[in-house]
């Protein structure tokens, strides 16, 4: 047991080398292979885009495995390793899989009878899985197969597209966490959402054309793209960012398009949320678990009507620490079920309120509110709905990896 942390520095060293030759439909028989070394199995099982399914790399691994109702999904849900065993006595952890705090999967680890599940064990099998996941993400980028487990259904093409420009669902630090959501993942056509971190410095968006084809699915990137150019060249205006991007969109030949959009920019050290609304729903302020207000500042026109934002349309918020900041799409307060009814934003509110005192992380708060909207309007939602929220807190980031006693 004395050279227990030089074995496991040979299987990560390993890791590392073994994955810059492999393709990412081989990394779970790659994995496999190496953590046999310790008295281990290993396989991989990436997340559907819907969060409801995780689907093994390797087809011959273990079967397809809900997210509802399960050990793996609940490892998956709450960013806690999972033990569990079966009837033959065989014993396995269930370990979180992310890159960074971007939620992939889960890995199933199978002990051998020499191998003794304890805190150690647990720490470097979550060091393990924290290395994969990066892996994964980087072999992702070219491998069809890896894609394709993603997808619960073929995608269409401007959801294709739509998903190839987003930054991942997640992202934290520690003082910030963002996570956002977009429902149904195989038919978005004209939400989208942004966001981008530097060192003191959260720039959000949300977006949301006219339309559910792929002419909103092309206004919507155009959008985006203009605001990320325009940022990413040193401009943090508001104003002038909502109004590029409503010149060039107003620019497009044929018929009237528009984005609803809102624009904020977070000073992740002092908690200043400044914020521009152009047409589209007020974000939700969730304060010690309670909404205590709508950030329902006045208005500028949608991007691409004509109409140019001025200063006074930028509002400010001062934020304090934990305070919880919710975006959203119409189509998550407009769904409708079978009688007709609006979700609401009363059902929004209350979900959001019972979330936050419920301690849930972010993404998962999200993933739950996505499930409650389609579960009103009979599993099928008729319009785009994005979600995006945002913990200004110290502890937001602690509730999505597991907590150990002690450390080798």
């Amino acid at each position: 047991m004395s050279r227990w942390p030089d074995i496991w520095s040979d299987v990560l060293a390993r890791v590392v080398d073994e994955a810059h030759l492999v393709t990412g439909d081989q990394l779970a028989v790659m994995l496999d292979s190496v953590v046999r070394d310790v008295g281990l199995t290993a396989d991989i099982l990436l997340v559907d885009l819907s969060q409801r399914l995780l689907n093994p790399v390797s087809p011959q691994a273990v079967p397809p495995v809900q997210v509802e109702g399960t050990v793996a999904g609940r490892a998956y849900q709450l960013g806690e390793i999972q033990p569990a065993n079966d009837s033959s006595g065989e014993r396995w952890l269930w370990v979180p899989l992310l890159d960074g705090t971007e939620r992939l999967g889960v890995l199933r680890i199978g002990l051998t009878d020499q191998v003794v599940d304890d805190v150690e064990l647990r720490t470097r099998c979550w060091s393990l899985a924290g290395l994969m996941g990066h892996i994964v993400m980087t072999k992702i980028v070219y491998s069809d197969r890896l894609r394709s487990l993603r997808y619960h259904t073929p995608l269409s093409v401007p959801s294709e597209l739509l998903w190839q420009l987003l930054p991942p669902r997640t992202f934290a630090t520690e003082r910030v966490v963002v996570t956002a959501l977009l429902e149904p993942p195989d038919q978005v056509a004209g939400d989208a959402y942004d966001y981008s971190a530097d060192a003191t410095t959260l720039n959000l968006a949300i977006f949301d054309a006219v339309g559910h084809d792929m002419r909103a699915c092309l206004t919507t990137a155009l959008a985006m793209t203009t605001i990320r150019n325009a940022r990413r060249a040193g401009e943090t205006d508001l104003t002038t960012l909502a109004n590029r991007a409503s010149d060039l969109v107003s620019e497009q030949p044929g018929p009237l398009r528009f984005v609803t959009a809102v624009l904020a920019s977070l000073d992740t050290e002092n908690g200043v949320l400044r914020y521009l609304l152009a047409g589209h729903p007020p974000p939700l302020l969730v304060r010690s678990g309670r909404v205590v207000k709508e950030l329902a500042h006045p208005p500028r026109y949608p991007l691409g009507i004509p109409g140019a934002a001025t200063a006074d349309l930028i509002a400010s918020e001062q934020l304090e620490p934990g305070d919880r900041l919710l975006l959203y799409s119409d189509g998550i307060v407009e769904a409708r079920d079978a009688s007709g009814q609006f979700f609401g934003e009363q059902r929004l509110v209350d979900f959001t309120e019972r979330a936050s005192l419920a301690e849930l992380s972010a993404p998962e708060t999200l993933r739950r509110l996505a499930a409650a909207v389609l579960a009103h309007q009979g599993g099928h939602l008729q319009d785009d709905a994005t979600l995006l929220m945002v913990d200004w807190s110290a502890n937001g980031h602690r509730r999505m990896s597991p907590e150990f006693t002690a450390r080798p």
